[in-house]
């Protein structure tokens, strides 16, 4: 019995982030000055709320393209939290007038080469059940 993985354990995480973290920005940009403290908290609520908004798709993604053994529940959150940094990222690069498309390409290309080399760490380093080939009976 090969059971898919349910979202139930994200769900309470990922509204509070969602909520926390878009309602939070909503509040900042709307009754604050962009002093110092302000500005990192923009930031910072940045991160919770694309993170929060990506562990579904993570979550998705992971379950469509599922690998043997399937993603574990830290993976998931792993990569919904690089989408949060890549967006702060891209908002700080923004406010300095840097980005531009080849900045914000490469800057995903290169979290997702980082991405596929941890995902490749944890895979060989986890214990194979693998029965050796028996020789052959003469």
């Amino acid at each position: 019995m090969d059971e898919k993985p349910t979202f139930r354990p994200f769900l309470f995480s990922t509204f509070v982030l969602i909520i926390g973290g878009w309602a939070g920005l909503a509040l900042l940009t709307n009754y604050t000055l962009p002093t110092v403290w302000p500005r990192w908290g923009f930031f910072a609520l940045i991160v919770l709320a694309c993170a929060g908004t990506a562990i579904p798709i993570s979550f998705w993604l992971n379950r469509v393209f599922a690998t043997d053994p399937p993603a574990e529940p830290q993976v998931i959150v792993r990569q919904s939290t690089w989408v949060g940094v890549y967006f702060a990222v891209l908002a700080w690069l923004q406010i300095g007038r840097l980005l531009s498309f080849s900045i914000g390409l490469w800057l995903a290309l290169g979290l997702i080469v980082f991405e596929y080399l941890l995902r490749l760490r944890e895979t060989s380093s986890r214990p194979t059940n693998h029965v050796p080939p028996q020789p052959p009976a003469s």
